[in-house]
C-alpha cells in the first residue's frame, strides 16, 4: 500500500514580538496539525533576515541565512501566513528573484484589533499575485483578539476552543487545495 503524501506546510510570521498573537496562531496550528494525518508545520522565523538589499547577492547567491530560507521555501508544499496589520497593511518583504513561492498554494490567518488584519490579508493577496502564490479563497480567517471572550492568553497563545476549530478548517483547507494543486486538478 502507498503511503499517503506528507503535505509540507512552512508557517511564517510577520511579527517578531515574543508574545505576537499570530505567533500564537502559528503555535496552535502547529500542534492542530499533529492531529491532520498528512500534513506538518515547520515554522520558519524571519527574525534573522536581513532587510531587502540586492547588493548582499554575489555571484547569484545570498547570504547563509537567506539562502537557507529560500530553500525551505523551495522545499515545501505550500505556505500559512499569520499576518499582522501593520498602517492598514502587512511587515516585511519576500520579493528576491528567482522567485521561490511561485505556482505554491498558502492561506493566510491574522490576529488584531478591529478587523483583525483583513487589510493586511488583502494586501497579502495582491502580493502573492504578483509571486505567483495560490491563495484558498475559505475559509477566511481573522481574529478580533480583544473582543470577549478571551482568544489568547498573556503569552500570546490561541485558547478560544471555537477558535481553534476555526483554524483546524483552514489547515484542512490548505492540505485538499495542496493536493488538488499536486494532482493537477
Amino acid at each position: 500500500m502507498a503511503a499517503k503524501p506528507i503535505i509540507k506546510v512552512v508557517a511564517i510570521c510577520g511579527s517578531l514580538r515574543k508574545a505576537s498573537t499570530n505567533h500564537g496562531l502559528l503555535r496552535s496550528a502547529i500542534e492542530l496539525s499533529e492531529s491532520i494525518e498528512g500534513m506538518s508545520i515547520e515554522h520558519v522565523d524571519i527574525s534573522p533576515l536581513p532587510m531587502l538589499n540586492t547588493d548582499l547577492e554575489v555571484d547569484g547567491k545570498y547570504p547563509p541565512v537567506v539562502e537557507d530560507f529560500r530553500r525551505k521555501i523551495l522545499e515545501s508544499d505550500c505556505f500559512l501566513f499569520a499576518s499582522p496589520e501593520y498602517n492598514y497593511s502587512i511587515t516585511g518583504n519576500f520579493d528576491l528573484p528567482p522567485n521561490v513561492w511561485a505556482n505554491k498554494p498558502a492561506a493566510i490567518v491574522s490576529a488584531g484589533g478591529g478587523f483583525g488584519g483583513g487589510r493586511s490579508q488583502y494586501h497579502l493577496r495582491q502580493i502573492g499575485v504578483f509571486l505567483d502564490l495560490h491563495f484558498i479563497n475559505k475559509p477566511e480567517f481573522v481574529v478580533n483578539a480583544f473582543q470577549p471572550p478571551p482568544k489568547f492568553n498573556n503569552d500570546g497563545d490561541l485558547i478560544d476552543p471555537a477558535t481553534k476549530v476555526r483554524l483546524k478548517d483552514v489547515l484542512l483547507s490548505l492540505k485538499a487545495f495542496a493536493l488538488r494543486l499536486q494532482q493537477g486538478n
